[in-house]
């Protein structure tokens, strides 16, 4: 038995998308991760791999997590397909019925849509096409000369080309949103359809069935008497009071056909020229009635310009009381996560932003002059026969903060001569089953606070704890709290939903950087 899911189920779903970040039992998060991409493959930056979707890699994704930036609800928004209007383009006008039969001319679409029946215009607002200027001698439209500009809540032509063209503006993109949902490809539709005067006034403008346009598609012969204007020609259907005028050329054929009274309440049309008084034709017109959106034009902007799409955005910057992005080092992946927990909780992460990696405040002579190489390894033997390694990510010289992360290639025993991890700073690394060992400020037996690696060995300053430092009449903030020189992530970064992951070639941070994430989520 043939089915389909149709279009409108991926509006919804994209629709309680939005709605669903915006519920307070909801927290989304945009991560950054992977610090040392080539190390997973060598040509990472030319030619980054597609990410895998199963739970072994999910794991992984979470292993060089780094940090995380909370989406609110003014993070996110439906989108739909951008398509700035440019001189002489020839659009398609909305029609109730394409399909892969009936397809849009100039699109190459196979629906609704696909097809290119909507702009933007130079002042960022967007009009739907009514009419391209199809006629029967131009059945697939013009190109269109005038652009609108006009905020009149009735569709008319925007200019005095008489390409043909009537426009029916629908909203202005503003300002903010243009900054956080703009991009390339993609355009945002208002959140909250009609909850502001401006889109208000278009929603309650629209009629639920109102007629519009009456396309020609044959002007047919020998109708009524030449060079006529048959005035309250009525439209039959299922809808009520809908009216047109016809013009009869002086070849006695269908010169236009104008809605005089749009009615309301139709599914379906035809012009009944009969009791317009337009005596029978030698050879009839054929008329095409377009019925607008359910609700109308302006009713459901969602549905009508087809919002099956959803942008999620997170600005990264640097922040002097919550340090919590690396800076001089890269990452090469982003994504989302849903309801990740704080760490060693249940509970809900909530924090704007978080660490998603351990860190350690170390100290002893030379700590302000040391330097450890990013990605390098470093090692503390924490008991007897047991060593903790740790990738570097970043060294802070003024703090002594050394943050760190950990995967499945350091996990092991460090015994030399066993299955896994030697005592090197050069490993044999144990693919899995092996437990992966935290740094400590508390060793057991046969260990100690020393930190092996960099230009000069260190130890943990186990009587440090909070979250800042005071260095020489400043106070410098750390990002997340220390206990005895340890620090835990803010994040259970094994936590959550993973629903969206982009490998991207890698992205060095600075201190005065900022990076824009834009997610497209498609539905």
């Amino acid at each position: 038995m043939s089915a389909i899911i149709t279009d409108q189920i991926r509006i919804l779903n994209a629709k309680n998308f939005v709605a669903g970040v915006s519920t307070s039992t909801n927290s989304y998060y945009a991560f950054i991760g992977l610090p040392n991409p080539t190390a997973y493959q060598s040509d990472w930056d030319s030619n980054p791999p597609a990410p895998v979707d199963n739970f072994d890699n999910m794991n992984d994704y979470h292993d060089s997590m780094l940090a995380v930036k909370r989406i609110t609800s003014a993070d996110v928004k439906q989108i739909v397909p951008k398509l700035n209007w440019r001189s002489g383009t020839t659009y398609d006008f909305y029609r109730h019925d394409y399909s892969i039969s009936n397809t849009p001319p100039n699109s190459g679409g196979t629906s609704l849509y696909t097809a290119n029946y909507f702009v933007v215009n130079s002042d960022f607002r967007v009009y739907i096409c009514l009419q391209n200027g199809t006629t029967p001698e131009t059945p697939d439209g013009k190109p269109s000369l005038d652009e609108p500009t006009f905020t009149d809540l009735e569709p008319r032509t925007p200019g005095t080309s008489g390409d043909g063209y009537i426009w029916k503006y629908l909203y202005s993109i503003k300002p903010a949103d243009l900054i956080k949902f703009d991009s390339t490809d993609f355009m945002p539709v208002p959140s909250n359809w009609g909850d502001n005067a401006a889109d208000a006034a278009v929603k309650n403008n629209a009629t639920d069935g109102g007629i519009k346009i009456v396309i020609v598609k044959n002007r047919g012969t020998g109708i009524g008497t030449a060079n006529q204007t048959y005035t309250r020609v009525p439209i039959k259907g299922d809808g009520f009071n809908a009216e047109c005028t016809v013009v009869v050329n002086n070849d006695a054929q269908i010169e236009s056909v104008t809605v005089s009274n749009e009615g309301f309440g139709y599914t379906y049309g035809n012009v009944d020229l009969a009791a317009g008084s337009i005596p029978t034709p030698t050879s009839p017109p054929q008329l095409d009635v377009i019925i607008p959106p359910p609700g109308g034009h302006g009713a459901d902007i969602y549905r009508e310009l087809g919002a099956t799409n959803a942008l999620m955005y997170a600005r990264i910057e640097n922040d002097e009381e919550n340090p919590d992005f690396i800076t001089g080092n890269e990452f090469a992946r982003i994504g989302i996560l849903e309801n990740p927990k704080a760490f060693n909780s249940n509970e809900i992460l909530t924090l704007n932003k978080a660490s998603a990696v351990y860190a350690l405040r170390l100290a002893g002579t030379g700590y302000s002059s040391v330097t450890f190489t990013q990605d390098s390894l470093v090692q503390q033997t924490v008991g007897t026969g047991v060593t903790a390694f740790g990738y570097v990510i970043s060294y802070d010289q003024v703090t002594g903060v050394l943050k760190y992360w950990q995967d499945r290639t350091v996990a092991g025993f460090a015994t030399a001569g066993s299955t896994g991890i030697s005592t090197s700073l050069t490993p044999t690394f144990a693919t899995k089953g092996y437990n992966t060992t935290r740094f400590t400020a508390d060793p057991s037996a046969g260990g100690n606070v020393t930190i092996v690696g960099g230009s000069s060995n260190l130890s943990i300053s186990t009587v440090f704890s909070g979250l800042s430092t005071n260095l020489n009449n400043r106070t410098y903030y750390l990002g997340q709290s220390f206990t005895k020189g340890v620090s835990n992530p803010e994040i259970d970064k094994y936590s959550g939903n993973m629903i969206y992951v982009d490998h991207r070639p890698s992205i060095t941070r600075s201190s005065n950087q900022k990076e824009d994430i834009k997610i497209i989520l498609q539905f």
